[in-house]
């Protein structure tokens, strides 16, 4: 049976006075686990505050994003050794705002998808089309290919510990939500894809639902068989809608 997982991606927000209070309310608030993993994701610069705040708690800590490249000259990047050296439990690759606003191919997400793997952090792989796509009934070919692109550059054994985030772009902050018959037809058609290359990891593999996640819609998209939880983006960013998340993810 797989446990369910609630991610927050903080995105590029947050202030130190900002972080303490909302790790304060978020630790309060999940004494206890309800069969579900709590993640949240904070910008590089606050990892080691929310490291410390979550020490003892039930929230693991990951990254937004990690270069695909060792230690050396590569300014303003953060490698996966700095990762493990705080603890990261995971990092987000392939976000869609990484792919359209930072113009990270298919390739380079595969890439950083092998290196994370070979430190030991598990990666939390987002996939998703955009609404002319959806449109044009694009969908599928373009979560497929995105999905390849790594499956292919990684080989399937190195999935063993990955999750996939489905996130189809028009939802993300956007308030539109995909259904959740939208989002489980996509989220069963991805573990096909999956089970086409190992019917064990298919059937392991969490697959995450992103995309205007909140305290008013979790349930009802959590209740799908194949969403396994979400990858939460501004509703994260409150604790009391954050841990109302996380309880619908365990229910």
């Amino acid at each position: 049976m797989r446990t369910a997982l609630v991610a927050g991606n903080w995105k590029m927000n947050g202030s130190t006075d900002v972080v303490n209070e909302l790790m304060d309310g978020l630790i309060a608030g999940l004494n206890s686990s309800g069969g579900v993993e709590v993640l949240v994701c904070p910008p590089s610069v606050y990892l080691s505050q929310v490291e410390v705040a979550a020490k003892n708690s039930l929230i693991s800590v990951g990254a937004q994003n990690v270069s695909e490249n060792g230690d050396g000259a590569f300014t303003g990047e953060i490698s996966l050794t700095m990762l493990n050296d705080l603890k990261c439990e995971y990092v987000i690759l392939g976000h869609s705002e990484r792919r359209s606003l930072y113009a990270e191919s298919d390739s380079v997400v595969a890439k950083k998808f092998i290196a994370t793997v070979a430190a030991g952090i598990k990666p939390i792989l987002c996939v998703g089309e955009t609404l002319e796509e959806r449109e044009q009934g694009k969908t599928l070919a373009v979560v497929e290919r995105q999905l390849k692109a790594v499956i292919d550059a990684a080989g399937i054994e190195n999935f063993s510990t990955a999750v996939i985030a489905y996130e189809p772009v028009w939802a993300i902050g956007t308030g539109k939500t995909a259904t959740p018959a939208q989002a489980q037809d996509v989220h069963a058609a991805i573990r096909n894809m999956i089970a086409e290359y190992d019917a064990n990891t298919a059937s392991a593999m969490r697959i995450l639902y992103g995309g205007s996640v909140n305290a008013a819609n979790a349930a009802e998209l959590f209740a799908n068989e194949d969403v396994d939880g979400g990858l939460v983006g501004g509703a994260s960013l409150k604790a009391n809608d954050f841990i109302a998340i996380c309880h619908a993810a365990g229910a």
